[in-house]
């Protein structure tokens, strides 16, 4: 491994999509920064590629804005809503429970939770009518 670690990395999803994102902003998902860390001697740490097998592209856009949003608003008090297409809101979840992030220290994603566990106990024909 190179002396010099890169300021980006690159995340791959399950059909192919690449993004470059700040590292510094993909640390902010758990399973992300482990993967990365220098040593944990993972192929991903030696170079600076994740590949998601479990997460298709349109997912990971989202979840790659939400990186850059969480780094942009970390510190601000009056956080606006990030825009989620109510059609991805349950692949989102998973997709952040599998990456283990820290999604807006807490607040926004322990909310999103909720709503997450109560979909869970709903029936099929409940959930449609929840999301319509």
């Amino acid at each position: 491994m190179s002396s010099s670690v890169s300021d980006f990395v690159t995340l791959v999803s399950n059909d192919g999509f690449e993004f470059i994102v700040r590292r510094s902003s993909a640390y902010v998902a758990g399973t992300i920064k482990r993967m990365l860390d220098p040593t944990s001697n993972f192929a991903e740490a030696i170079s600076g590629r994740c590949v998601f097998n479990n997460i298709n592209g349109i997912v990971l856009e989202k979840v790659c804005e939400y990186l850059y949003y969480n780094e942009k608003y970390k510190n601000a008090k009056d956080v606006p809503d990030m825009d989620i297409p109510p059609e991805l809101c349950l692949e989102l979840l998973m997709a952040s429970d599998y990456l283990n992030g820290q999604w807006s220290s807490g607040r926004k994603f322990m909310k999103d939770r909720t709503r997450a566990e109560e979909f869970r106990s709903m029936s099929l024909a409940d959930m449609q009518t929840t999301i319509a």
